[in-house]
């Protein structure tokens, strides 16, 4: 077996994990918006923002996650989904233009035993496939390889959504 080395993992093993704390990451990250590009944050709205996932199944694996703290879809204000579908909406157009993918899975996972990582925050996963993307990679290693550097990919999203936007 060849070993396949990640050195950009070793910021995360290593790295000071935050403090607990009853508001959720993504509350912290959404409370700071001048450490957007740090947090890989690609677009806020009035009641939502859209990150880059920092350890995503697929390149372009982004989130689309209200600014309440609220673990399910049902506690949303009309007001709310409304936006967050639309943000979902765009951020699919701008991954479409950026990286021209074949498919996509948009999905929530609600609770702990349905796969949510982060159960006590609402999140939509959007994310980007192409055909003959699944590799023994993420099935025996899981393991998934990513072609581009998130900032990279950040930066490009950033500016489609603002073009999307405010066209």
């Amino acid at each position: 077996m060849k070993p396949l080395h990640a050195p950009w993992r070793i910021q995360y093993i290593l790295g000071p994990k935050p403090p607990s704390s009853e508001s959720s990451i993504f509350s912290q990250m959404a409370a700071h918006p001048e450490d957007d590009e740090k947090n890989y944050i690609i677009a806020r709205g009035e009641t939502c923002f859209a990150v880059l996932n920092t350890y995503p199944y697929n390149g372009g694996h982004l989130m689309v996650i209200p600014f309440r703290q609220i673990p399910s879809i049902g506690e949303l204000t009309d007001k709310e989904l409304l936006e967050i579908m639309r943000m979902v909406q765009t951020c699919q157009t701008a991954l479409l233009k950026t990286m021209h993918p074949d498919g996509f899975n948009i999905g929530i996972n609600q609770g702990r035993v349905a796969g949510a990582g982060i159960a006590e925050h609402l999140h939509i996963h959007v994310v980007p496939r192409w055909n003959g993307d699944s590799n023994f990679m993420p099935v025996i290693a899981e393991t998934s390889v990513l072609p581009q550097a998130l900032s990279e990919l950040a930066a490009n999203l950033r500016k489609v959504i603002s073009d999307l936007t405010t066209s």
